[in-house]
């Protein structure tokens, strides 16, 4: 089994994909001859209809995320210029869709090689960026939970949008191999045309990108919610008014949320792929068809995140409310400090208060030293 779109070495709906081992290719072989035409025919109508739904309602939903962060004063807030690069990342995807579902129906590529090496770039970017951005994501309610006095110089918009700039600098890195070998075989089918030893570079491909695009940002974000649960579990009493604590536990539950929804879309795809080139798979019509519905389930996941953000944020929802005229909301356009001001702001106060605290408490010690000593 060939490893699926976004990471890809060649899109595994082909019935035979380009520039993969004799094992893999046999494997796509036989699974062409364990069923009949009229199943392959139907399979690839519905998968095809399946990724234009996405594309449709995931283009929708990103692109009005986009809007009402751009939009709104009050959405432009730390952890929403995050999402803002997560919603730019999905859009890219949803717009190479339409390219990837032709492929599908046509089983060649009639776009020429140009086109190609663009739609296997954007759609490698997505993935890679997607993964980080939430890493990042996660970091950010980590410091805001964990160290939120001292996390208000970092938790500043300018410094988000720098860090996003990042987010996409490390990721056109990652996927420097997508870019330098995407091209057209022989058929010609859009893919990756490893150079020999093929089996080897393909192989390679397959855990880089595990490691690289899914298990070690994983293993950061975990530790991040580790030290959230910890610190929460921990703390009996947290600095800050009840408001900010009441918002913060919903901005976390909502990252949190989005992360474990990207997990469980992405990591069948994972597990199929290191399968692949670790043990042989039977090639069987239920294969065929399971790994077909895991790629659209990872693509899948590009149009649920505005669905989650609706659900789970207020402020999203009457957004959305206010942008679609299901309802008027007003107060969306009022200038709102940022997390971080409004963070700064709220610790500055708490710190004078307990200063004051000290303060009288220290007077009191040092009047009661002066009353017994006389």
């Amino acid at each position: 089994i060939t490893p699926a779109p976004c990471v890809n070495s060649s899109w595994p709906f082909l019935s035979t994909p380009p520039n993969t081992s004799d094992n893999e290719s046999n494997l796509y072989l036989n699974l062409s001859e364990t069923r009949e035409p009229h199943q392959d025919k139907t399979s690839s109508v519905v998968i095809t209809f399946i990724y234009f739904m996405v594309c449709a309602v995931g283009l929708c939903g990103n692109t009005l995320v986009i809007y009402v962060i751009l939009r709104y004063a009050k959405m432009k807030t730390v952890t929403n210029i995050y999402i803002l690069n997560l919603a730019v990342a999905d859009v890219l995807c949803m717009m190479s869709l339409p390219f990837i579902a032709l492929q599908l129906a046509l089983v060649h590529w009639p776009f020429g090689e140009v086109l190609c090496r663009v739609i296997m770039t954007v759609d490698s970017l997505n993935q890679f960026t997607s993964i980080f951005c939430l890493m990042v994501m996660s970091i950010d309610r980590y410091l805001a939970v964990v160290h939120p006095i001292r996390s208000t110089k970092w938790r500043k918009p300018r410094i988000a949008k720098l860090i996003n700039l990042t987010v996409w600098g490390v990721s056109l890195l990652v996927i420097l191999p997508t870019m330098i070998f995407s091209g057209l075989d022989k058929v010609p089918v859009c893919g990756i045309v490893w150079p020999e030893p093929q089996d080897v570079y393909y192989k390679a491909f397959i855990f880089y990108t595990f490691f690289v695009g899914f298990f070690l940002p994983l293993v950061v974000i975990c530790l991040c919610y580790l030290l959230i649960i910890v610190k929460v579990k921990s703390s009996g009493i947290r600095v800050g008014s009840t408001k900010r604590k009441r918002s913060e536990r919903k901005v976390t539950r909502m990252v949190s949320i989005v992360v474990a929804v990207f997990v469980l879309c992405w990591l069948p795809f994972y597990v199929f792929n290191v399968t692949s080139v670790t043990s042989s798979i039977k090639p069987t019509s239920a294969v065929k068809s399971t790994f077909d519905f895991v790629v659209v389930l990872g693509y899948a996941n590009s149009c649920a995140n505005p669905i989650l953000y609706a659900f789970l944020s207020d402020n999203f929802k009457k957004s959305f409310q206010n942008v679609l005229c299901l309802k008027k909301v007003a107060g969306l356009d009022e200038i709102e400090r940022s997390d971080s001001r409004a963070d700064r702001s709220r610790m500055a106060n708490d710190a004078a208060i307990i200063n004051a605290n000290l303060e009288a408490h220290n007077a009191a010690l040092l009047n009661g030293e002066l009353q017994t000593s006389i």
